[in-house]
């Protein structure tokens, strides 16, 4: 376990996760990448933690994915399992598990206030904090091909994942009003969504 999380996880954060891990029984999968999330966590009828995370992501986002996960386990056995899943019981949780690893030893400078300032009050998926998002975006290794929806002109048209066509409107204090061009149904979109820019 200890040699697959050194090739996912910045190498000070190896050990503190195979740690947590142990500890709390977790059966980690670390799958293909789905559009959809970065991980999830599930409670198996065996009564085994099935953790899976996305292959895809780079090491920081991998690290704060796994972390959010785990919290989850820890705060459903802690608190009970009526909780909200992203409610105070969670929050509090992930900050405390986060809190050994938001160093300069695991995080590279420049992250580090954004993430300082994320887990002052964490969001349900990392991706909806749009400035820790796009600063996550930096360390992919992958190529990249997308735009994000705040950088697309006014009134472009762009294609999500799943083949839908909109055309980018005014901005909303954050997120970004955009029509679905076969329906004429107004979406509302946060600044940092890839999408793929066709005119």
């Amino acid at each position: 376990m200890e040699t697959t999380l050194q090739k996912y996880l910045p190498e000070r954060a190896v050990m503190p996760c195979f740690e947590l891990i142990k500890t709390n029984g977790v059966h980690l999968k670390i799958v293909n990448h789905r559009v959809t999330r970065h991980g999830d966590y599930r409670r198996l009828p065996n009564g085994l933690h099935m953790i899976t995370v996305n292959a895809s992501l780079n090491k920081y986002r991998f690290l704060i994915t796994l972390v959010h996960e785990i919290a989850h386990l820890v705060a459903f056995e802690k608190y009970g399992r009526r909780i909200k899943p992203h409610g105070e019981e969670w929050k509090q949780t992930f900050q405390h598990l986060m809190v050994p690893f938001i160093r300069p030893e695991v995080f590279p400078n420049q992250l580090l206030p954004i993430i300082a300032n994320h887990f002052k009050n964490p969001k349900a998926s990392s991706s909806t904090d749009a400035r820790l998002s796009i600063a996550l975006k930096a360390f992919d290794t992958e190529e990249r091909n997308q735009k994000y929806v705040f950088e697309l002109p006014y009134g472009s048209v762009f294609r999500l994942y799943n083949g839908k066509l909109y055309r980018r409107g005014n901005q909303r204090v954050k997120r970004f009003e955009c029509v679905e061009l076969a329906t004429g149904r107004l979406y509302l979109f946060q600044p940092n969504a890839e999408v793929e820019l066709v005119e």
